[in-house]
């Protein structure tokens, strides 16, 4: 009988391979807002290295429920962009596909439930993590109203209060700017739009807040 040895090897290889591609995917993106965490980088963050425990089922569901759709929705979380948009965000992102920046393949992000929060206070501070240094035209922050619930409502485009834009940021890697807010209570979902500076690239973002 011959042995298997050898197949048995080369299948480890291929195994290890696949893995160092799908974390290194990331890698060749471009950036999400990483505080407060928005959905997928917060499933990332939190079960990337162990996205097979059975335990998030019951500790995190809406991270399970993503991972189960499609894995590669955490694994590239820095790669949610759309081309071409000429700025016209509302006109060409429907209702209830914000949070996924209107692609399909990351459609979990807007299922509503019970999402994990960041709590923050009415002051708070936003950081744009930019691995590729593309800078910024500008950022807007805008804030679920107050009544809003996230945990049994699609987010749309007239369940948002605009609540801060930037200036123009030069290319690097990290972007932080103070947020200042009044008249929110309870959890919420900040909706972020990224436009890029190297190209018309645009970035949508949710990230699941709690007001302190």
């Amino acid at each position: 009988m011959r042995s298997n040895k050898p197949l048995r090897a080369l299948i480890l290889v291929f195994s290890v391979m696949a893995g160092l591609l799908a974390w290194s995917a990331p890698a060749q993106a471009h950036g999400t807002i990483i505080n407060p965490m928005s959905r997928a980088y917060q499933c990332w963050k939190t079960w990337g290295n162990q996205h097979m425990n059975p335990v998030m089922q019951t500790q995190d569901p809406m991270c399970y429920r993503a991972f189960q759709a499609n894995p590669d929705t955490m694994w590239n979380w820095m790669s949610a962009l759309r081309d071409g948009l000429g700025q016209q965000y509302q006109a060409r992102t429907p209702d209830g596909q914000l949070c996924s920046n209107g692609l399909s393949r990351n459609d979990t992000l807007n299922q509503v439930g019970a999402w994990k929060t960041t709590s923050i206070s009415r002051n708070f501070t936003v950081h744009l993590y930019d691995q590729a240094s593309h800078g910024a035209d500008f950022l807007r922050v805008y804030v679920s109203k107050q009544g809003f619930n996230p945990t049994t409502q699609k987010l749309g485009w007239g369940n948002l209060d605009l609540v801060h834009t930037t200036g123009r940021y030069a290319p690097t890697q990290n972007i932080q700017f103070n947020v200042s807010t009044s008249g929110y209570t309870g959890q919420h979902i900040l909706f972020v739009i990224w436009q890029a500076s190297h190209q018309d690239q645009a970035y949508m973002w949710c990230s699941d807040v709690t007001f302190a």
